[in-house]
């Protein structure tokens, strides 16, 4: 067998059609011969080519509304035939079996059926018998059949054609099998998750198209982006976004979204050190970044509003990574533009993934994203004393940053701005001792601020140098066997202190 081959009879069943008339027309060129189906077959007639109908070959016509059209022999011993295998050559013509060189099929489009919201029997046509059939037969026999699977593959292929005309090298068919597979398994998977209906009963997830980035987390480290971020954002300046980029930018929109009122936030390794929920753009910038200035250069940075000029100008004088809003105005793309690298997204408003994945040990834990959002109904009163309205405010503002910030954390906001924050501690204790240093480092005042901790506190050590800081109101998510300590202890110093009965740890 030699690695070259040349594509003389061509079987064609596709769905789409489009960019499928040039291919067409070339192959035609080079004297190679068309067998289709029903629509495919007229389209190709419509184009003045000559075509051979399946039910010709095989002797039977499309049955069971279509359902069965090439699930025959006539069609699958000529592309399964090993051209190298003379009793396969033998049973060719003993049964006038035309061998079949090059397939072009593609897939019903079952992934766009469901996500229009179609009835259970159509979703279930939608499931593709004889194409998927088709594929991986060709793909199997790579050695000797070209498989195109997706009309994703249309270019490559005429590609092969304006070069090297109807003559296929080993290398060629062995890639278009593997982008086959791609399609099969994706097709498969995209079939089982609609069963499964989110049971998790097996872990199948398919996604095609990476991203290359630059590096992963390290320069020394590959990474790619399976997804397709151009439907989350708008890129509209700035370099590649990078492996680190995307970490802290998927967790400032998912930051964002907790925010209906106007909100700026800077984020810095996936931590938040600066928010603020303010009446325009501006404050809300300024009071977020009061929080930590120093943290604050290289971060990224999202609002939840368009960006005017006169914010983009306060921006402007600090160096940042990226930045993220729904909308720039016109003169703000001016100012923020003026860093060729600087990273300008919008956010378009779109579904994000409500399951999470982390691949560990040998295999991949799952989990559901932490959805949960409290609000004032939510808070159950765990001392004598009750929260006033802007305390209740700023412990729920408080409670959505702990929500979002590493384990053990704890957040000290005051009027509806993060004053500080302490991460990733390994002791709570710690967690609360840093965010308070920070924010007397930047000349805050925590007298009659409020403070969020992830998880309950074991030992009352927390609230008692929270309340020796100024702290006035806690909110936690209560469980411990020594709540009680905790709860005598802001009795007798007059804090106030709410539980949400919901703990959010994050790794």
């Amino acid at each position: 067998m030699t690695a070259s081959k040349q594509m003389r009879h061509a079987l064609v069943s596709v769905y789409h059609k489009e960019g499928l008339d040039e291919i067409l027309k070339k192959l035609h060129e080079e004297g190679v011969s068309f067998v289709s189906t029903g629509g495919t077959r007229t389209f190709i007639e419509s184009l003045g080519l000559p075509c051979n109908a399946v039910e010709e070959l095989t002797g039977y016509p499309s049955i069971l509304g279509g359902r069965v059209k090439t699930l025959h022999p006539k069609v699958f011993g000529g592309i399964l035939a090993r051209r190298d295998n003379t009793t396969d050559i033998e049973q060719l013509a003993a049964y006038a079996i035309p061998a079949i060189d090059l397939a072009i099929v593609d897939l019903y489009p079952f992934e766009d059926t469901v996500a229009a919201g179609a009835t259970e029997q159509e979703i279930i046509e939608k499931i593709d018998i004889g194409g998927i059939s088709l594929i991986r037969a060709a793909a199997k026999n790579y050695k000797d059949v070209l498989i195109v699977a997706s009309k994703a593959q249309y270019a490559p292929l005429l590609h092969i054609l304006e070069e090297k005309g109807a003559e296929t090298s080993l290398e060629d068919r062995r890639w278009f099998a593997k982008e086959a597979f791609a399609v099969s398994s994706g097709y498969d998977t995209a079939i089982f998750n609609y069963f499964d209906n989110r049971e998790s009963s097996a872990f199948r997830v398919a996604i095609d198209e990476p991203v290359h980035l630059r590096y992963g987390e390290n320069p020394h480290q590959q990474a790619r982006f399976f997804g397709k971020l151009n439907e989350v954002f708008d890129q509209i300046h700035g370099k590649e976004i990078s492996y680190n980029n995307l970490l802290d930018i998927d967790s400032a929109v998912t930051l964002i979204d907790e925010f209906d009122e106007l909100t700026f936030a800077i984020l810095k390794h996936t931590n938040a050190c600066g928010v603020a929920s303010r009446s325009s753009v501006t404050e809300a910038w300024k009071d977020a970044l009061a929080a930590d200035p120093v943290s604050a250069f290289g971060g990224v940075l999202i609002a939840n509003a368009a960006i005017n000029r006169e914010a983009a100008e306060e921006i402007n004088k600090i160096f940042f990574e990226v930045i993220i809003a729904p909308d720039y105005d016109t003169d703000a793309l001016e100012v923020l533009t003026q860093k060729k690298n600087r990273i300008i997204l919008i956010h378009q408003k779109t579904k994000t993934a409500d399951m999470q994945y982390r691949s560990l040990l040998n295999g991949v834990l799952m989990q559901n994203k932490d959805m949960s959002i409290q609000t004032a109904a939510d808070l159950e009163p765990m001392t004598d004393k009750q929260p006033a309205p802007q305390e209740t405010d700023d412990l729920l503002f408080a409670n959505k940053l702990v929500k979002h910030s590493k384990s053990n954390a704890i957040t000290l906001v005051k009027n509806k701005r993060l004053c500080a924050s302490g991460t990733g501690q390994t002791s709570r204790v710690d967690a609360l001792k840093q965010a308070i240093e920070k924010a007397r480092s930047f000349g805050l005042d925590l007298k009659g601020a409020v403070m969020a901790s992830d998880a309950f506190f074991p030992f009352p050590d927390c609230v008692e140098i929270a309340n020796q800081a100024g702290i006035t109101a806690i909110i936690q998510p209560g469980g411990s066997v020594n709540d009680r300590l905790s709860v005598e202890y802001c009795n007798e110093h007059g804090v106030t202190m709410v539980k949400t009965g919901i703990r959010h740890f994050k790794h």
